[in-house]
C-alpha cells in the first residue's frame, strides 16, 4: 500500500484507458499507475502485459471487462492475467479482493448529499485500498469525504483541465484519473 501511495504522490495522474489508442500513449507517459476501463477476455492479458513491460501498476475495472464474470472467479482471472488490483462499484467484489489482499479501488458516484453518506457506509464495510469518487469535479464532496475517511481518494470523471486537476488535489484527493491524454503529463 505504501508503495502505491508513494507512486501516486510522485505522479498523481492516472490514465483511465477506454481504448487501445490511448493505451499506447499512457504506457509511454510518466504516469506510474494505469486504470484499464475497457478490454475483453480475449485481449486483457496482452494489454496488461503491455502495461507491465513499462513497469507500471495496472488496475482493471472488473465490471467493464467483456466476457469476464463480475464475480469472485472474474477477479481471480484478472489477477492471474497479471493485474495488480481491481476497480469495482460492487461492494461484494471489493470485499472479496480485500479478503485476498488484492489492492482494490471502490468506485462511488456522488450525485447528492445522501450518496456521500451511502458512500461512507460502503467504504466502511468494504475496506478498499483506495476510493475513486466520480465525478471528480466536485471539490466540496471530495473535501467532505477526505475528512470523514482515512482511505485515500482518487477523483475521476469529467476532469478535463489542469485547473480541475489542481482543484481536485487541493480538495483532498491523492490522485486523479482521466481519459484525457493531454493531462497524462502535466505534473
Amino acid at each position: 500500500m505504501e508503495n502505491l501511495i508513494d507512486k501516486l504522490i510522485q505522479n498523481p495522474i492516472i490514465p483511465a484507458i477506454r481504448d487501445k489508442a490511448i493505451l499506447e500513449y499512457a504506457i509511454n507517459s510518466e504516469c506510474k499507475i494505469i486504470f484499464l476501463l475497457h478490454s475483453s477476455i480475449l485481449t486483457i492479458k496482452d494489454e496488461i502485459n503491455m502495461i507491465k513491460q513499462k513497469n507500471k501498476i495496472v488496475f482493471v475495472h472488473i465490471d467493464l471487462i467483456e466476457g469476464v464474470g463480475k464475480d469472485e472467479k472474474g477477479i481471480e482471472f484478472v489477477i492471474n492475467c497479471g493485474a495488480d488490483g481491481i476497480i469495482s462499484t460492487r461492494q461484494n467484489l471489493i470485499n472479496h479482493a480485500a479478503s485476498l489482499s488484492i489492492p482494490c479501488v471502490q468506485r462511488i458516484f456522488l450525485i447528492d448529499s445522501q450518496s456521500i453518506t451511502s458512500g461512507l457506509k460502503i467504504i466502511e464495510n468494504s475496506k478498499p485500498t483506495l476510493i475513486e469518487v466520480l465525478p471528480g469535479v466536485i471539490p466540496k464532496a471530495i473535501q467532505r469525504l477526505a475528512v470523514s475517511t482515512s482511505v485515500p481518494i482518487i477523483a475521476g470523471g469529467m476532469i478535463e483541465t489542469k485547473e480541475e486537476v489542481i482543484q481536485a488535489l487541493s480538495s483532498g484527493a491523492v490522485a486523479i484519473s482521466t481519459s484525457k491524454p493531454t493531462l497524462f503529463s502535466i505534473i
